[in-house]
C-alpha cells in the first residue's frame, strides 16, 4: 500500500491526488478523501483508504510505430500502383490529400479528446460515449469494433493474395485461385489469434519485428527504382525514371467497370485508417495523453510522404501496358507500326495493347511494387508486404476485442455481457478475441480485397463523423469539463471533418452508407428507449443546460399574455412516493404543458425518498420551522425567471378535527398566504386519503423542526434520471388518476368568477386520453358564451335552501368542539380565550357566517345528488381574513363530505387566465 501524504492543514487531510478523481472511470472505485464531517471532527483517526486492484500497464511500442504499421497496409503494396495507372499521378495525389484532410482533422479531434482527461481502454468508443452519451457511443462502439475486425480480415486477405501469387510463380496451387486465398487467410487469422492469446508482450515484440522488416523493404524498393533496368524488366514496362513516362502517367486513364474516381478512392481510403491505432490500445499505453497526439500526428506525416512518393516513383518508371515478352524488343531495321509510349524506348507492345491482353505494366499488374523487376531484392519486398499485412491484421485483431469488451462492460445492449470477462493480469478479453476471430473468418471467406475495402471505408468514415462531431459539440457547449491540453484544434474544423466524412460515405458507396446509417439509427433508438442507467457527464447534458439557460433568460423578456397562461404548480406533496395520487393528478394537466414543483416536507431525522416516483427532479432542501414558513419560502423563491409557480396545490387535511390547534392554524394560514401572494389555489380531497401509509403522523411532521425539499419537475420526462429509483413501472403505485375514466364526467361547479382557472384546469385534464368530457354547473351571466360542446346546468340562488336538516345538524356538530360559547361567559375571559385560541369560533362569528355555512351544506347536497357518476368535481370558497381556521376547515369538509369521487377545491386569483375573445 502506497504512502498517503498529508496536506499542510491537517494530518487527516490529503494532498491532491489523481486517484481521488477516478469515480467516472468504468468499474473503478476512487480512493476516498476525508469528508467534511471527518475533517471537522477533532482527534479522529484518518479514514481508511480504499484501493482498487491495479491493472498493470505494459510498455508497448509507441503510438508512432503502431500507427505507421497500420497505415502501411496491403493497399499500399497491392493496389496503389494500379490506382495510379487508373487515376494518374495527379488524381492519386488528390486522393491522398483528400484522405489526409479527413484523417488529419480526425487526428486533431482525437488528440483533443484524448488529452481532455486520463484515457483508459476502449479507444474511440470510450471517448465518444463519454462525450455524447450512450445513445451515440453505443452504436459507434459496435460499428468501430466491426470495422477493426474487417480491417484485420482485409489485411489477412491481402497477405493471402501475395502468398497465392508467390505459390503460383513456382507452379503450386492448393485448390484454385479463390480458395487458396481463403485457406491461407484462415490459417493466417488462426496464427494471429494465437499470438494475441499470448498477451500484449508477444504482440508488441512481433510489431517491432514487422516494423524493421517493413523499413528494409522500403529501402529495397527505392534502390530497385534507381539501378539500371535489364531487358527482362524493360519487357515488363519498367524503364527507370523517365520524364516521358512521368508525363504520360500524370493524367487518368480509366479502364473497366471500376474506372472512376470515387471507386478508386473507396479502395484507397482504408490505407489511411490506421490513425486510430494508438487510441484503440490507449489502455495499454504508458502515457496515452502524450503518446496519442504526438505519435499519431508524426505517423500521418511520414505515411503521407510515402503515399505521395510511391505514385511518383512508380509512375515515373513503369508504363501502363507491357507484354512481358522479351521478343517485343524493336530491332534496328524495324519499320512496322508501333503503338504506345514504350516505342520511344525500343519496345513494341502494340499486339497486346490492341488485343487488351497485356499482363504487365501499371494497368495490368496489380502488384507492381512486389515485382522482382522493381525491387532490388524480391525477397526483401515480399518480406515488407508480409510485415505490412500481418502487422496491420494483428493490430486490428487486438484492437477490436478491447473496444468490444469496454462496450460490453457498460451494459448498453443486452446479451453481450458474456464477452466482457477479462483474463490474466492484463485483463485480456479472450472471449471477445474468439468473437472477433469468427467475424474475421466470415469476411476472409469473401476473398475479395476490393469488396472488403469498400465496406471498411464506410464504417471508418461513420466513426470519423461521430468523433469529429463529438469534439465540435463539446467545444460549443463551453462545459467546464472540456479542457483538453492539446490546443491545436478548432471546433469548425471538427465540423468540417464530420461533414466531409459524411459526404464521402455516400460518394464512395451509397448503399453501404445507407445501411450503416440505418444501423446506427436503430441502435440509437434502442438506447434512447432503454435509457441505460449511466451518467458520464456527456456534452449532450452540457448542451441541454445551455439551451435551458438560454431559453429561460430569453423567456424573461417576454410579456405575459392571457392566451399563454399555464397553471405552473407548486405542489405540497410531502414525500412524493407517499402521496402518488396528488403527484399523478397534477401531472395529468401539467404534462407537456407547464411546470410542476413538488414541495417535500420531511423530518430532520429522516430523508425524503422520492425515488419511486416516475419523474426527474432536482432536490434542494430548504430549512424551515413550520409548514407555513417553508411554504412562504417556496412561494417567494421557487422557480426561475418566468418558470415560477402561480398555483399552490396541496392535499386536504382530513384529520383536521383531531389535529393540534397549531397545526390547524398553520395549514389554514398557508392557504391565506397563497392568496396574499396572488397565487391560485387547489386542494385535492380523496375519500380514502392521499397518503399511502395508514399511520402517517402529520402532527409530528409539523411540530418538529422540518426541512422543505424542492423538486423541480417537468412532467414530460417520465423516465427515471440518475440517482432515481431503478424500479420498474410494475413497482409503481397505481392511482385512480392513471386509470381510464370511461364515461364519467368532470363536474365543474362554477359558483364564482375567479378568472377562469376553474374551467381551465379541467379542460387541460380532458387533453389526456383518460378523461372524457366536462359537465359545467354554474350560476352565470355568460352561460351563452360557454362552449356548446360542454354540457351545462343552471342553478339559481333559490335552490341553495337547506332541504335536509340532518346535513346542517352534522355541520353544527363538527364545529361544536371549536366554539367558545361566549354568551355565557364574562367579557374579560372571552377576550383572553380569544387571544390564546384564535382558531376558536365565537357565537357572534357563528351567527355572522351562518348563511354561508348553510349554502355550503346545501351545495354539498346538490353535488351529491347530481354528481354520482362524476370522475371529479371542482369547487372552492375563498376564506375571509376574519374567518377562524376551524370554521374554514369545517366549510371545506362540509362541501366535500360524502362524495365517492375525488374532489378538487379550486380557486383562481381573480385575474384572467383564459379569454373568450379573439384578442
Amino acid at each position: 500500500m502506497e504512502l498517503q501524504k498529508s496536506s499542510l492543514y491537517r494530518t487527516i487531510d490529503r494532498v491532491p491526488k489523481l486517484d481521488h478523481y477516478s469515480n467516472t472511470l468504468p468499474h473503478k472505485q476512487a480512493k476516498t478523501r476525508p469528508s467534511l464531517a471527518a475533517l471537522r471532527k477533532a482527534f479522529k483517526a484518518s479514514p481508511q483508504i480504499i484501493f482498487k486492484n491495479h491493472i498493470s500497464k505494459h510498455i508497448t511500442p509507441c503510438s508512432l510505430i503502431r500507427c505507421m504499421l497500420n497505415i502501411w497496409g496491403v493497399i499500399m503494396f497491392l493496389r496503389l500502383s494500379w490506382i495510379t495507372s487508373q487515376a494518374g499521378i495527379l488524381l492519386t495525389w488528390v486522393m491522398v490529400f483528400l484522405s489526409v484532410t479527413v484523417t488529419i482533422t480526425t487526428v486533431l479531434t482525437i488528440s483533443a479528446i484524448a488529452t481532455n482527461g486520463k484515457t483508459v481502454s476502449g479507444g474511440p468508443y470510450f471517448m465518444v460515449s463519454r462525450s455524447l452519451g450512450p445513445e451515440i457511443g453505443g452504436p459507434i462502439g459496435l460499428i468501430f469494433a466491426v470495422a477493426n475486425a474487417l480491417s484485420s480480415a482485409l489485411n489477412a486477405v491481402g497477405f493471402a493474395e501475395v502468398v497465392r501469387d508467390l505459390m503460383a510463380s513456382y507452379g503450386t496451387t492448393i485448390v484454385d485461385s479463390t480458395n487458396d486465398v481463403r485457406i491461407v487467410g484462415v490459417i493466417t487469422m488462426t496464427a494471429l489469434l494465437l499470438i494475441s492469446f499470448a498477451g500484449m508482450e508477444w504482440e508488441s515484440k512481433a510489431q517491432m519485428l514487422f516494423f524493421v522488416a517493413l523499413m528494409i523493404s522500403f529501402i529495397g524498393y527505392t534502390v530497385g527504382t534507381i539501378i539500371p533496368q535489364t531487358p527482362v524488366k524493360q519487357s515488363q514496362g519498367i524503364f527507370g525514371y523517365k520524364s516521358e513516362i512521368f508525363l504520360a502517367n500524370l493524367l487518368p486513364d480509366w479502364r473497366g467497370p471500376s474506372g472512376d474516381f470515387f471507386q478508386m478512392f473507396a479502395i484507397f481510403f482504408p490505407a489511411t485508417n490506421g490513425i486510430l491505432t494508438g487510441v484503440n490500445i490507449s489502455g495499454d499505453l504508458k502515457d496515452p495523453n502524450v503518446g496519442i497526439p504526438k505519435g499519431t500526428l508524426l505517423a500521418v506525416f511520414w505515411t503521407t510522404l510515402s503515399y505521395l512518393a510511391l505514385p511518383i516513383t512508380v509512375g515515373s518508371c513503369v508504363v501502363r501496358d507491357a507484354s512481358g515478352n522479351i521478343t517485343d524488343h524493336i530491332s534496328a531495321n524495324f519499320t512496322g507500326p508501333c503503338t504506345g509510349l514504350a516505342c520511344n524506348f525500343g519496345w513494341n507492345f502494340t499486339d497486346c495493347i490492341s488485343t487488351q491482353s497485356c499482363q504487365y505494366g501499371l494497368a495490368n499488374n496489380l502488384q507492381v511494387p512486389l515485382s522482382p523487376s522493381v525491387s532490388a531484392s524480391f525477397h526483401l519486398i515480399t518480406l515488407g508486404v508480409f510485415a505490412a499485412s500481418l502487422s496491420s491484421s494483428l493490430s486490428y485483431l487486438v484492437s477490436a476485442p478491447k473496444i468490444f469488451q469496454c462496450l460490453c462492460r457498460d451494459n448498453i445492449y443486452p446479451y453481450i455481457g458474456f464477452f466482457e470477462k477479462g483474463y490474466g493480469k492484463s485483463d485480456e478479453p479472450l472471449r471477445a478475441y474468439i468473437l472477433t476471430y469468427i467475424i474475421c473468418l466470415i469476411f476472409v471467406c469473401i476473398a475479395k480485397l476490393d469488396i472488403i475495402a469498400a465496406l471498411i471505408s464506410n464504417f471508418f468514415l461513420c466513426s470519423y463523423v461521430l468523433i469529429n462531431f463529438t469534439c465540435f459539440h463539446a467545444s460549443i457547449t463551453n462545459s467546464p469539463g472540456w479542457r483538453p491540453s492539446f490546443k491545436y484544434y478548432n471546433n469548425w474544423i471538427c465540423m468540417y471533418g464530420a461533414l466531409s466524412s459524411l459526404i464521402l460515405m455516400f460518394l464512395l458507396t451509397w448503399w453501404a452508407a445507407l445501411v450503416t446509417i440505418i444501423v446506427v439509427f436503430l441502435l440509437f433508438l434502442y438506447s434512447s428507449y432503454k435509457k441505460p442507467k449511466v451518467n458520464w457527464g456527456s456534452s449532450v447534458q452540457a448542451g441541454t443546460y445551455n439551451m435551458a439557460l438560454s431559453y429561460s433568460v430569453s423567456l424573461s423578456s417576454v410579456e405575459d399574455h392571457v392566451k399563454n397562461f399555464r397553471p405552473q404548480c407548486l405542489v405540497l406533496t410531502g414525500p412524493p412516493n407517499q402521496r402518488p395520487a396528488l403527484v399523478d393528478f397534477v401531472g395529468c394537466f401539467t404534462k407537456r404543458t407547464s411546470l410542476m414543483i413538488c414541495g417535500d416536507v420531511i423530518m430532520v431525522r429522516g430523508a425524503a425518498n422520492s425515488s419511486t416516483t416516475k419523474v426527474r427532479s432536482f432536490y434542494t432542501p430548504i430549512m424551515a420551522n413550520s409548514l407555513r414558513g417553508g411554504t412562504q419560502n417556496l412561494l417567494q423563491a421557487s422557480g426561475l425567471g418566468k418558470l415560477k409557480p402561480n398555483t399552490l396545490i396541496l392535499g386536504f387535511k382530513s384529520n383536521w378535527k383531531d389535529s393540534s390547534p397549531d397545526n390547524l392554524e398553520d395549514y389554514v394560514n398557508t392557504i391565506y398566504d397563497a392568496f396574499d401572494s396572488k397565487f391560485c389555489l387547489c386542494i385535492l380531497r380523496m375519500m380514502d386519503g392521499l397518503d399511502i401509509k395508514d399511520h402517517f403522523d402529520c402532527e409530528d411532521l409539523c411540530s418538529k423542526t422540518q426541512q422543505l425539499a424542492l423538486h423541480l419537475t417537468f412532467p414530460p420526462l417520465v423516465e427515471s434520471a440518475e440517482g432515481i429509483s431503478e424500479k420498474s413501472d410494475s413497482d409503481q403505485i397505481k392511482t385512480v388518476f392513471q386509470n381510464d375514466q370511461g364515461k364519467k364526467n368532470i363536474d365543474i361547479y362554477w359558483i364564482a368568477d375567479d378568472g377562469g382557472l376553474t374551467l381551465l384546469v379541467p379542460y387541460l385534464l380532458t387533453k389526456r386520453k383518460h378523461w372524457r368530457k366536462l359537465f359545467v354547473v354554474l350560476i352565470s351571466e355568460i352561460n351563452g358564451v360557454i362552449s356548446k360542446n360542454l354540457k351545462r346546468k343552471i342553478f339559481s340562488l333559490c335552490l341553495f335552501q337547506i332541504k335536509s336538516p340532518n346535513f346542517l345538524n352534522r355541520f353544527v356538530d363538527s364545529v361544536a368542539p371549536f366554539r367558545l360559547f361566549d354568551e355565557q361567559k364574562e367579557s374579560a375571559s372571552v377576550q383572553e380565550l380569544r387571544g390564546n385560541a384564535p382558531w376558536k369560533i365565537s357565537d357572534k362569528e357563528f351567527e355572522a357566517f351562518k348563511l354561508k355555512s348553510e349554502r355550503k351544506v346545501r351545495l354539498n347536497e346538490i353535488i351529491r345528488r347530481n354528481s354520482l357518476n362524476a370522475a371529479i368535481v371542482l369547487v372552492l370558497p375563498v376564506p375571509q381574513s376574519d374567518c377562524p381556521s376551524s370554521f374554514y376547515m369545517a366549510w371545506l369538509d362540509a362541501l366535500t363530505c360524502g362524495l365517492h369521487c375525488p374532489a378538487l377545491l379550486i380557486r383562481g386569483n381573480q385575474e384572467d387566465v383564459l379569454t373568450y375573445y379573439c384578442e
